[in-house]
């Protein structure tokens, strides 16, 4: 009585493995993708002010007005994309709302969407559900896990709908350059192919590097979907709070179904994170934590046998190498969390380009990444 194609596609490998650590004692987990950081007191504030005005109503299909009026001056100011609030504007349950509504609202049956991989887990899964197929196009550890552009183009056949792109990129840390996405944008010009931009991760770059949205640049205004969402830059993954931006059609057709199935994002969170963007001081303490942390995470990597990891220019994630390991991604997060009660993403969970790593998130203290680094080093010596 179940459908096929939900039957066929697998569990999440990230919950699959988690299954594992929920099992285990004295476990340091850099596994779960989240901020460690409590939400910032003037969103919680805000939070409670809603509850105590009894603003637990429904809202607007497409989100409070102000809010959506926040998220435009949000994307005119610091990304260069013009958007109408009032109806290119779509408040969803997190981005991952936002990412499902926006395939489900451009994909037929058949449709292809190409992604880059490693990817975040819900992407394939997404396009799966929606109907269409997923064309998964490799990244390199060589050139930092960018898309190249020739990769794309072999990728599009007459089948080709859009280009799924997110910078920075979970697993990997990755983030593309603006000469990058003005080669993507050309590509989609050229192809006539929509974008989904994923950009939830934007706050979070090191290095002196830049996030640029693919929407602000020429020719890309009517043909990308940016999503986004307060998860991560805000640390309240669970207060569900994602939006999407884009032109009006597409904004109206995601709204069709977001009305249909959740009928709008929770109100008390929309009221909370009115200000969000006014408020941009904690973000950047947020960051330069993370930054530290990344920098000792990346030279305790490196420092490690068989080890080697790039250093990642986005996002809160690591990906090391650990082929001369002699261990394929998965036996080597098994391996590590029985053996050393250290918690890692096997790679191939982001896609068969994934394996040969593991991801090792550094939303994590100090002190626990130190341990987890101490552990690794007792492990990988002795299977010397």
């Amino acid at each position: 009585m179940i459908s096929k194609r939900v039957r066929d596609f697998p569990f999440s490998g990230i919950r699959e493995f988690f299954e594992l650590v929920q099992k285990a004692e004295d476990v340091i987990s850099l596994g779960v993708g989240e901020p460690d950081f409590p939400t910032p007191e003037h969103i919680k504030d805000a939070g409670i002010r809603a509850i105590e005005n009894n603003h637990t109503s429904y809202t607007s299909n497409y989100g409070l007005p102000e809010l959506r009026e926040s998220i435009a001056a949000k994307l005119r100011e610091q990304n260069n994309v013009e958007v109408d609030p009032e109806t290119e504007v779509l408040i969803t349950s997190g981005v991952s709302e936002a990412l499902d509504l926006a395939l489900r609202a451009i994909i037929n049956p058949g449709d292809e969407v190409i992604i880059h991989e490693p990817s975040y887990v819900s992407y394939r899964a997404s396009i799966w559900f929606s109907g269409g197929s997923p064309v998964e196009v490799s990244t390199r550890e060589d050139n930092g896990f960018r898309v190249q552009p020739e990769d794309l183009r072999d990728a599009i056949s007459d089948k080709t709908k859009a280009l799924l792109i997110a910078s920075p990129n979970n697993p990997t840390g990755s983030v593309l350059r603006r000469r990058d996405l003005e080669e993507i944008s050309d590509i989609a010009v050229e192809n006539d192919l929509l974008v989904l931009s994923d950009e939830i991760y934007e706050y979070m770059i090191y290095d002196k590097e830049k996030h640029y949205s693919i929407g602000s640049l020429n020719g890309m205004g009517d043909r990308t979907i940016t999503l986004n969402g307060y998860s991560k830059a805000f640390s309240c993954t669970g207060w569900r709070m994602g939006y999407a931006a884009g032109r009006k059609d597409y904004i109206e057709s995601m709204m069709k179904i977001h009305q249909y199935t959740m009928l709008c994002a929770p109100s008390i969170a929309q009221y909370a994170l009115l200000t969000a963007f006014e408020h941009m001081d904690s973000v950047e303490r947020m960051v330069r934590s993370y930054d530290t942390r990344r920098r000792l995470l990346v030279d305790g990597l490196n420092s490690l046998p068989d080890v080697s990891c790039i250093k990642p220019k986005g996002a809160f994630y690591a990906f090391p190498n650990i082929t001369k390991t002699g261990f394929s991604s998965r036996e080597f997060a098994e391996k590590l969390l029985a053996d050393a009660g250290v918690a890692v993403v096997p790679g191939d969970t982001f896609g068969a380009s994934g394996e040969g790593y593991v991801r090792c998130c550094y939303a994590a203290s100090r002190e626990d990444l130190s341990e987890a680094l101490e552990r690794m080093d007792s492990f990988l010596t002795k299977q010397k």
